[in-house]
């Protein structure tokens, strides 16, 4: 009895069928597995401490990072925003930072940063009063909301107004200034570590 002949091709797409959908459950259990090298929701939201790359961030931006799941602000000032500060002392309920909850120690100063880096501002970005994420409006010019605006931030929930060091306005619902959490720079000078201290303490 002669034997049937062999069909190579079915063959060839029979071989790649396998590969691919071999090659598929390969990367399928392989991503849960990298999953397991990231801090875990649980150990996030305790507030396990979080890279952020603020290399491309330009003079003049702000970033938006997450950290123990609460939003945080990163300002890179110009020095013609550092130099705005002094005109709205005035108008602040807390201009020099005296409620010492709201800083680390390193941060009660005008620019509410490290002294050897006071363009870069970073703050929790949950309004005082009530918790709304408040809105940037960096460019020092009148805004709809404040006609003397020298940059800052707006919260349009109940019209709270901060200044570009996170500082709350006289007259405002918002009690207190925005919240300056624990931050140290890494060596690279590219990188924030929020949720630690300069000093290393968490």
């Amino acid at each position: 009895m002669a034997n049937d002949a062999v069909d190579h091709g079915r063959r060839r797409f029979l071989t790649a069928t396998t590969a691919v959908v071999g090659g598929a459950g390969a990367l399928c259990a392989a991503v849960p597995f990298i999953k397991t090298w990231e801090p875990s929701a649980r150990a996030r939201s305790a507030g396990a401490p979080v890279v952020a790359d603020i290399s491309k961030i330009e003079p003049g931006q702000m970033v938006k990072f997450q950290w123990r799941g609460m939003p945080v602000f990163v300002v890179n000032r110009t020095p013609a925003q550092l130099a705005a500060l002094k005109g709205v002392d005035a108008r602040l309920r807390d201009p020099e930072s005296d409620n010492t909850d709201q800083q680390p120690a390193f941060a009660k100063n005008e620019f509410r940063a490290q002294k050897d880096k006071p363009q870069w501002l970073v703050v929790i970005g949950l309004c005082t009063h009530l918790g709304c994420v408040p809105q940037f409006f960096g460019e020092l010019k009148p805004e709809p909301f404040d006609p003397n605006w020298q940059g800052g931030f707006y919260c349009p929930c109940h019209k709270s107004r901060y200044d570009l060091s996170g500082r709350v306005f006289a007259g405002v619902p918002a009690p207190a200034n925005l919240k300056v959490p624990p931050y140290k720079f890494l060596p690279d000078g590219n990188h924030i570590l929020i949720g630690v201290s300069p000093e290393g303490a968490a």
